[in-house]
């Protein structure tokens, strides 16, 4: 495993730095837009802006990398990604935020456009699985390290947005000094939603439908725990567990659908993270902190990794040159469904309370099963031996690894 990771060391430690200052922000500015009060509407436009610039990443970041390099790129969205937090913390009213989060969400996708393909280009048949299976326990631990980190300062001060800033500032260090090769060009780039759609609606649509839920809970889940607790500790809890829990169950989920019909593991998922979400919005209002941070680990546990397997499932069904329209694709959905979701679910929480965000969820995940059956009825179960790895299919699956094309030997 140390020989496969040697390559990509430096590479890894920078995602690292860059994903703890991620991991802080994304808790830290919904609870302290709440401390402004911002409206429920307002948050859900910001949560919302943060997945519009990172869908306009993933359409435009691969002729950047065209133009100047991965290394160039890596080094520009660095330093404006970091400068986003500060602003944030100078600059405090919803339009503003709204601005960065727009800003820093087209800078994640390109950096996750680079950090991916950069993988990608070192990686081989043999070692595939082994470097990514590190990468997303990275992407996992580390957005958790920087949830907690919440809890080193008032939010209401300065301090936190500028430990945000200094880590995605470090996270260039390691990258722009590595010795290593860097990718290849990129050649060019394909966007196909018709095509995605014939390939593989059950994923496609499993993607959007990812968007729309995961979004949310990005969005509003710290909002969400601060009506139950004044107590910060409660909203980074809250986004630590269901973050642990999607990384407790990513592989065993996702090696279950390796033998079966994918299909039957979404469907699986989506009735799992339906029944766990009708339960937050109903007992949330009665449970303890304790027992809302075990339903939210529970709810990562089946939210998470659905959208893994809807990647692996639309890739079984695609030729291999297509695999990078198909993942451009899916991601795009993901996107759209993440613009979408804050809105929808702030209005939901603006209706029946905190818990709407849950209830949100919840009939998302339904209307996705109720497809999932339809189709499993409709269509018989795929032959399983053409099934693309997990290993491989989860590479493209959680940010933005095969959103353009380049040569492979």
């Amino acid at each position: 495993m140390l020989k496969a990771l040697a390559p990509v060391a430096t590479l890894l430690i920078g995602v690292a730095i860059l994903l703890t200052g991620q991991g802080l922000q994304q808790t830290l500015l919904p609870v302290r837009a709440d401390l402004e009060q911002f409206s429920i509407y307002g948050v859900g436009f910001i949560g919302g802006t943060y997945f519009f610039g990172f869908t306009l990443g993933c359409l435009l970041g691969a002729r950047m990398i065209m133009s100047v390099g991965h290394v160039r790129v890596f080094a520009a969205m660095t330093a404006a990604a970091s400068a986003s937090p500060l602003l944030h913390g100078l600059w405090v009213n919803i339009w503003s935020w709204g601005l960065l989060r727009l800003i820093s969400g087209f800078c994640f996708a390109v950096l996750y456009m680079v950090i991916e393909s950069w993988l990608n280009e070192k990686a081989s048949n043999e070692n595939r699985g082994t470097i990514f299976s590190a990468y997303v326990l990275i992407n996992m631990t580390v957005l958790a390290v920087g949830q907690q980190m919440l809890l080193l300062a008032d939010p209401r001060a300065l301090t936190l947005f500028a430990v945000a800033s200094v880590l995605v500032s470090l996270a260039a260090v390691p990258v722009t000094l590595s010795t290593s090769t860097t990718p290849r060009d990129v050649q060019t780039a394909r966007l196909d939603i018709r095509y995605l759609y014939r390939t593989s609606p059950a994923g496609m649509l499993g993607a959007l439908a990812t968007g729309l839920a995961n979004g949310s809970f990005w969005a509003l889940a710290p909002v969400f725990a601060t009506a139950y607790s004044d107590d910060f500790k409660l909203a980074a809890g809250v986004m630590t567990a269901a973050v642990l829990g999607g990384a407790i169950t990513q592989w065993p989920l996702g090696h279950l659908s390796d033998r079966t019909d994918r299909r039957y593991v979404m469907g699986m998922i989506s009735l799992g993270g339906m029944i766990v979400a009708i339960a937050t919005w109903m007992f949330a209002d009665s449970s303890s902190p304790l027992l809302i941070l075990l339903l939210c680990g529970v709810w990562g546990a089946m939210a998470f990794p659905l959208n893994a397997i809807s990647v692996a499932h639309a890739n079984d069904n695609a030729n291999p040159d297509e695999y990078v329209m198909l993942s451009s694709g899916l991601l795009l959905m993901y996107g759209i469904g993440a613009i979408i979701g804050p809105f929808a679910s702030s209005a939901a929480m603006s209706v029946v309370g905190a818990g709407g965000l849950f209830l949100f969820t919840a009939l998302v995940h339904a209307a996705l099963l109720l497809y999932i059956l339809n189709r499993t009825l409709r269509r018989p179960a795929p032959d399983i031996t053409h099934h693309v790895p997990f290993d491989d299919a989860v590479a493209a699956s959680h940010t933005t690894s095969q959103v353009f094309e380049k040569s492979i030997e």
